[in-house]
């Protein structure tokens, strides 16, 4: 019997909870499933899954060998699609894990362009403003907008990204007197609560140091696009990002503010695991998004 296939079985068996849903799931019979494992067990003398009728778990040695045999099983996939890369045989499901943020505005639009041109690959994109562990959670990708810190990741910038100063021309009327971030602390501001700095805003001070201002105002909301509706109606000042203001910036119907003193150092990034056989699928969705934002800048008209 290969031993690959009774690995497989028990890995379908943990990740479906139990034998009779793996055999539903993979058109297997829960006896054979049931054969496979116990072979594998027999083979490592160690027993990997408690069976009751009315309980499904992994042992302590279950859990050490499901985590190293996934890894080892994604490398032999991985290899396979490389292999296949030649041919330009893009097939299979690529997880992608990306901001609500990313996926609700027009630059949301990249991924399901790379979709209809890829038909044989299928996107499971998880709209998640965390940061996901992307190998403890089985994400491919991930796609984040921020200063990139150190990791156990692979990283490839997409895009450059900036978060404006932003207010209503009529607000910016309404208080002459704002003329420095430090200024902010006296008229109403707009926080957007998905923001990691929540009301702490970050600005450069005129030595080049980093400033902080606590904010506070009428409103505090986890939508980049609902904090804009608030800025143009007039009720205050807010951090918005760039490719999301950016048509009313155009219009002039949002002004901003302070744009010398703003950091300039963010990105939007494509993150995956660190592996030595990257998959043929994830190199194609990552390179078409590095592509699509080359050519589209990310905020202009397409």
């Amino acid at each position: 019997m290969d031993t690959l296939t009774r690995i497989r079985a028990f890995i379908d068996v943990v990740e479906a909870e139990g034998f009779s849903a793996a055999a539903r799931k993979n058109g297997r019979s829960k006896a054979l499933l049931s054969k496979y494992v116990r072979e594998l067990e027999d083979d490592l003398g160690a027993l990997l899954l408690n069976r009751t009728t009315r309980q499904f778990s992994l042992t302590e040695a279950g859990h050490t060998y499901y985590r190293s045999a996934s890894d080892i099983l994604k490398e032999i996939d991985n290899l396979a699609d490389l292999v296949r890369e030649t041919s330009r045989d893009l097939k299979g499901t690529v997880r992608v894990s990306a901001p609500r943020t990313f996926t609700d505005a027009d630059i949301g639009q990249s991924m399901i362009d790379f979709a209809m041109e890829n038909p044989e690959i299928k996107l499971e994109i998880t709209s998640d403003d965390r940061f996901v562990d992307l190998v403890e959670e089985g994400f491919d990708v991930a796609i984040r907008i921020t200063r990139l810190s150190d990791s156990g990741l692979i990283a490839r910038k997409l895009a450059p990204f900036k978060v404006y100063c932003c207010a209503s021309p009529e607000f910016v009327n309404r208080y002459p007197d704002l003329k420095e971030p430090t200024d902010l602390v006296n008229v109403p501001c707009i926080t957007d609560t998905n923001a990691r700095s929540l009301n702490n805003w970050h600005f450069r001070g005129k030595e080049g140091a980093m400033e902080t201002v606590a904010v506070k105002g009428p409103i505090e909301v986890n939508s980049p696009a609902a904090t804009m509706k608030a800025v143009q109606a007039g009720l205050g000042v807010s951090m918005l990002p760039d490719f999301v203001v950016w048509p009313l910036l155009k219009s002039g119907e949002i002004v901003t503010l302070f744009n010398d003193r703003l950091p300039d150092d963010a990105g939007i990034y494509a993150v995956y695991p660190h592996r030595r056989y990257l998959p043929a699928k994830v190199r194609a969705f990552v390179d078409y998004l590095a592509a699509w934002f080359k050519q589209y800048g990310g905020y202009c008209d397409r």
